[in-house]
């Protein structure tokens, strides 16, 4: 697989359009991060460590729904394997003018595009979430 984390939001993105409640990835340390960031903005129930059907270590994600309908409307990979995208704090993009949230890859940690203003820091733009 070559690209861990865009994998993770395509099964994410999968198991809201099939309505499921909790869908099942291969854990990372990066999945985890990104996961930490969802969570603290409110975009995912919660996440817990599992093993899946061989035994290898898993991330059992918890998806969130209100009033039936998904709460992510849309995730769009950012910086992909072959095209890395940078950006200093000056230019990491607000989507959906704040509402939504862009996942920083940054010397400091995986953390919100608020979050990366705040601590004055730019790097990878990973994602974005609406």
């Amino acid at each position: 697989m070559n690209d861990p984390i865009g994998d993770m939001l395509t099964r994410i993105r999968n198991s809201q359009m099939r309505g499921k409640s909790t869908v099942l990835t291969p854990a990372s340390k990066m999945r985890v991060r990104v996961l930490d960031v969802l969570a603290s903005e409110g975009c995912i129930r919660g996440y817990e460590m599992t093993q899946d059907a061989n035994g290898h270590p898993a991330i059992e994600i918890s998806l969130k729904y209100y009033e039936g309908t998904p709460v992510i409307r849309e995730m769009k990979r950012v910086s992909k394997p072959g095209r890395r995208v940078y950006l200093g704090v000056d230019d990491i993009p607000q989507v959906r003018q704040g509402l939504g949230v862009s996942i920083v890859s940054t010397s400091k940690g995986v953390m919100s595009d608020a979050a990366a203003r705040a601590a004055n820091v730019g790097g990878e733009v990973l994602c974005t979430v609406f």
